[in-house]
């Protein structure tokens, strides 16, 4: 209930009159079951803009610092990502990404839709980072579509360190669902788990204008922290050849 007041009437309806949301694809995102929605991550609003374009509740998985967070900043914060149906997760790795992982898998046995950003982190500078295994897991285990999504013009609106997006059209466009339910019997091999993750980005970079780069979101970020040089870009995976 606390989700559909606050898409229809305490944020939603404010969100759409500053924003303007548009969506291309919305036929692709099924109008009942379980499937995974796995997106681009450019901005925290990423997560506020997408669920207003689409008629069915969608629930991430968002890191747990959202919810702990101090004073009246990190109060709302909290609420808010609560309203939109945000699910804390620990991302500290190890057995907190395994916990993650069934914790997506519960969302999805339960019918629902599950949004989620592969890269595992928001990136650092608006290129489209290497796609962590997890989401290929909860494919094959629980054997549902992933609907590749990208988010346009997020990271315009809202910069890394700028707190409030600033006011202009944002839009979503939504790629045809990928099917991986013919390697459920592979969820634990590896080399399938990679192989799937990175089909999945191959999908999301076709449908957006970024650049990919083959290592980690958060690699680049340590990376960048230590004060060493951007990291290569391209717009194919290593694992395409590029067309002629």
């Amino acid at each position: 209930m606390f989700y559909w007041v606050m898409k229809h009437v305490l944020v939603g309806p404010l969100l759409r009159l500053a924003y303007r949301p548009w969506v291309e694809g919305r036929k692709n995102v099924p109008r009942r079951g379980a499937a995974i929605l796995a997106g681009n991550h450019l901005a925290v609003i990423d997560s506020f803009i997408l669920p207003l374009m689409l008629p069915r509740q969608v629930k991430f998985l968002g890191k747990s610092d959202y919810f702990t967070g101090r004073g009246v900043k990190g109060r709302i914060t909290a609420w808010f990502m609560t309203g939109i149906g945000t699910i804390p997760i620990d991302r500290s790795g190890g057995a907190a990404s395994e916990a993650a992982i069934r914790t997506g898998l519960r969302v999805l046995a339960e019918g629902d839709l599950l949004g989620i950003y592969p890269e595992g982190t928001r990136s650092p500078d608006g290129r489209l980072y290497k796609a962590k295994t997890g989401v290929a897991r909860m494919a094959l285990e629980s054997g549902v579509p992933v609907i590749p999504v990208v988010m346009v013009g997020t990271d315009e609106a809202q910069p890394v360190g700028r707190a409030v997006p600033k006011f202009m059209p944002l839009g979503a466009r939504i790629g045809e669902p990928l099917d991986f339910s013919h390697l459920s019997h592979k969820a634990t091999d590896h080399a399938t788990l990679r192989r799937v993750a990175d089909e999945i980005m191959e999908a999301i970079l076709a449908l957006s204008d970024q650049e990919y780069v083959d290592v980690y979101a958060a690699t680049e970020k340590a990376s960048t922290a230590a004060g060493r040089a951007p990291t290569p870009a391209t717009r194919y995976l290593p694992t395409r050849r590029p067309p002629r």
